[in-house]
C-alpha cells in the first residue's frame, strides 16, 4: 500500500502547492466574505448619497400635493420638489446633475392624472417605477371619488385576498417548510454541481498531464491501475475537502460576524435561519457519492487521450450530463413529484442532484433515498471496474486519441497485459 499513499499524497501536495489552487481558493474565500457582509458593503456606498430629488411641474396645479402624499403613504425615500419656471430651467437643471429627474404632471381627455418622466437617462428605472405606482395610486383614488366610494371602501377592495395552503397527508411538509428547504436545496445543488464539475476536471487533467510527460508507463507496470486510479481520486478529493474548509470556515466566520443584520429578508426567503440535520446529511452523502461516480469516469477518460488540449473535448459529454442534473434538479424545485424528476432520480449520473433535491423538498419513505444510495454505490463499482481496466489500457495509448472509440482500444490493451 506504499505505492497507494505514496501516489496519494505526491496528487494533493502538488496541486495544494500550485498558484492556480491558491488564487482559486483565495478569491472564493473574499467572495464569500463579501457575499456575508453585502449588507454593511451596500450600506457603506448608500451611507454617503443623497435621496434621489425629483422636480415636479404640475400643469394643472392641483396633482402635486396628492402625489406627494402617495408617496410618503408608499414610505418612499424619493424626494420631489415643485418647479415653478420653465420647462427648460427644469431640463437643465436636470442635464448639470442638480436633480436626477423631472416629472411633468397633467389631465388626459378623460380627466385623469398622466405623467411624463425625463432624465439625462432612462437606463435606472427605480425612479420612474416609484413615481409611475404613485401615479397609479393617486390615479385609483379620483376614479374612486368619483363613483364616491369611501376611502374605507376602497381599501378593502384592494386589500388581497386570504390564500393559505394546508397538505392532507400526516406528514407533509407545510409551504413555510417547502419554502425553508427550497433555499437550501438549491445553494447545497450549486455546491454540488460547481465541486463535482471543478474537480472531476481536475482529476483528468492530471492523469492527461502524467501520461503527456511519458511516466505512466512506469507507474502502470509497477502499480495495479485500480489502486494508481483511486490514489488519484482520493488525492484530488483531499485537495477539494481542504479547499473547502478554507471556504467554509471563512464564511461561518464572517456570517457570526454579521447574524445581527442578516435576520429577516434574503435569508428569511432562502430560509437560512434552521437548517434540518437530516438535509445536511443526505447533502454530505449525495455529494461525496457525486464526486467518485464522476471522478472515477473522468478518472478513465482522461487516461484516453494523449494531449492535454484534449482532455476538454473528452469529458465534455460528462460535463452536459451534470448540466442536465443540474437542470432537471432546478425544475424539480418548483415541482419535485413531477414523474420524470421522480424516474430521472434513480438513474445513476442524475441521482446525486436529484435525488438529494427530491429529499429536500419532499417527505419521502426511507427505502427511496437509501435505494438512491445503493444504485450510486454500485454504479462505483461498477464504473471502478470497468474504468481500471480502460484506464490501464488507456494510459497505453498515444497518439491522436480523442474520440469513444478509443475505449474499446484500451480495453484490448489491457486484456493483452
Amino acid at each position: 500500500m506504499n505505492s497507494f499513499w505514496i501516489i496519494l499524497s505526491h496528487t494533493y501536495f502538488s496541486k495544494l502547492k500550485t498558484k492556480s489552487f491558491i488564487i482559486t481558493t483565495i478569491i472564493t474565500a473574499l467572495l464569500v466574505a463579501g457575499l456575508a457582509n453585502m449588507n454593511n458593503i451596500i450600506g457603506f456606498f448608500e451611507g454617503d448619497e443623497a435621496a434621489d430629488q425629483v422636480l415636479v411641474m404640475d400643469q394643472e396645479s392641483e396633482l402635486y400635493a396628492p402625489l406627494a402624499e402617495q408617496l410618503e403613504l408608499a414610505e418612499s425615500e424619493l424626494i420631489v420638489e415643485q418647479f415653478t419656471g420653465t420647462e427648460e430651467e427644469a431640463e437643465e437643471a436636470v442635464t448639470n446633475g442638480e436633480y436626477s429627474g423631472l416629472l411633468l404632471l397633467s389631465m388626459n381627455s378623460d380627466n385623469m392624472p398622466e405623467g411624463l418622466y425625463k432624465a439625462r437617462s432612462v437606463a435606472d428605472s427605480t425612479i420612474s417605477g416609484e413615481l409611475q405606482g404613485a401615479l397609479q395610486q393617486l390615479k385609483t383614488v379620483m376614479a374612486a371619488s368619483e363613483v364616491n366610494l369611501t376611502q374605507e371602501q376602497l381599501n378593502q377592495l384592494y386589500d388581497p385576498v386570504s390564500f393559505n395552503t394546508a397538505a392532507l397527508e400526516d406528514n407533509a411538509k407545510s409551504a413555510e417548510e417547502l419554502n425553508q428547504a427550497r433555499g437550501l436545496v438549491y445553494v447545497l445543488l450549486f455546491v454540488i454541481y460547481f465541486a463535482v464539475i471543478m474537480y472531476a476536471n481536475m482529476i483528468a487533467m492530471e492523469v492527461a498531464t502524467e501520461k503527456s510527460s511519458r511516466v505512466m508507463e512506469i507507474l502502470i507496470s509497477s502499480v495495479p491501475p485500480i489502486r494508481q486510479m483511486f490514489a488519484k481520486i482520493l488525492g484530488v478529493a483531499l485537495l477539494s475537502l481542504t479547499q473547502m474548509l478554507v471556504i467554509l470556515a471563512v464564511g461561518y466566520y464572517f456570517v457570526k460576524q454579521n447574524l445581527d443584520s442578516m435576520q429577516g429578508g434574503f435569508f428569511e426567503f432562502f430560509g437560512f435561519g434552521d437548517v434540518p440535520a437530516i438535509t445536511i446529511t443526505y447533502a454530505v452523502v449525495f455529494f461525496i457519492l457525486g464526486y467518485f461516480l464522476y471522478a472515477t469516469l473522468a478518472a478513465f477518460l482522461g487516461s484516453l487521450v494523449s494531449k492535454i488540449e484534449d482532455v476538454q473535448q473528452m469529458i465534455t459529454p460528462m460535463t452536459m450530463v451534470i448540466v442536465a442534473a443540474f437542470l432537471i434538479a432546478m425544475f424539480g424545485l418548483t415541482d419535485p413529484e413531477a414523474s420524470f424528476v421522480t424516474i430521472t432520480s434513480y438513474i445513476p449520473f442524475f441521482t446525486p442532484m436529484i435525488m438529494f433535491m427530491r429529499v429536500g423538498m419532499l417527505t419521502l419513505p426511507v427505502w427511496e433515498p437509501i435505494l438512491g444510495i445503493a444504485i450510486l454505490l454500485i454504479s462505483i463499482i461498477v464504473l471502478a471496474i470497468f474504468g481500471a481496466k480502460v484506464y490501464k489500457g488507456g494510459v497505453l495509448l498515444y497518439g491522436k486519441s480523442s474520440s469513444f472509440k478509443d475505449i474499446k482500444k484500451a480495453l484490448q490493451l489491457s486484456n493483452k497485459e
